[in-house]
């Protein structure tokens, strides 16, 4: 399974290419811009910054959830998110079958020593007006999130692709599948002969694929589709 923006905007965040999200008033920093220049920094925390306050205030919405309980329930194997808000790992979704393709918010990565920490480390002494915050070497920290110019962890692109490329059902929801590469996980489970199924409201370059095409909101839809594939049967049911 593949989500993107579309499954956290019931959660109070915007995504990004719809009219009004996040790109519309935020211009991307690349990674190498980000490395060459303190002003692209600034701006990259400036964005960070901001924006953090909104996802560590947000709460997971019934479509997280449903996903959740359908992966304990083992009728998800594996959940691959482009998302970076973490909502997927606070709706209790088992953390050995989630990849977070573009990383984490949650965390801050040393650019120069490699040293992970905690979101607060950085946050507070952005907070507190350092417009860059840094590691202890001296060396800028950056949100665990994968920049435009920045590779993909190459063993969670391994595992996604070889996922969906040996799966029976793939579902895509919340996602324009618009970014590569992990927008080839349709086409991969397309030649598997996988059933396919794309939730989301916009239009994707892969609908004429899909064996399925829901647009209306995730948040409906797969409370809806959890009660289907379990039988009705509630958290609470005792069913295996």
């Amino acid at each position: 399974m593949l989500t993107g923006a579309g499954l956290s905007t019931a959660s109070g965040i915007p995504d990004f290419r719809s009219p009004g999200g996040r790109w519309s008033s935020y211009q991307p920093v690349p990674f190498p811009d980000f490395l060459a220049s303190e002003e692209a920094r600034e701006a990259y925390w400036r964005y960070k910054g901001e924006t953090w306050r909104l996802i560590e205030a947000a709460r997971p919405n019934p479509a997280h959830m449903a996903l959740a309980e359908l992966a304990r329930r083992d009728r998800i194997s594996l959940l691959v998110t482009q998302n970076v808000d973490g909502l997927h790992g606070r709706s209790g979704f088992p953390e050995a079958r989630l990849i977070e393709i573009h990383g984490s918010d949650s965390t801050v990565t040393c650019v120069g020593c490699g040293l992970r920490a905690e979101r607060d480390v950085a946050q507070a002494a952005w907070q507190a007006g350092e417009a860059v915050p840094r590691c202890g070497c001296g060396a800028p920290w950056k949100p665990s999130t994968i920049s435009f110019g920045q590779g993909l962890v190459p063993r969670d692109l391994e595992r996604a692709l070889a996922s969906a490329a040996s799966c029976d059902l793939f579902v895509a929801a919340g996602t324009s599948l618009a970014v590569s590469p992990v927008n080839g996980m349709m086409q991969l489970a397309v030649r598997a002969g996988a059933t396919t199924a794309i939730l989301t409201s916009s239009e994707t370059p892969f609908d004429a694929l899909a064996d399925f095409r829901v647009t209306r909101p995730v948040e409906e839809s797969l409370p809806e589709l959890r009660e289907r594939v379990l039988g009705g049967f509630g958290p609470s049911s005792g069913r295996p």
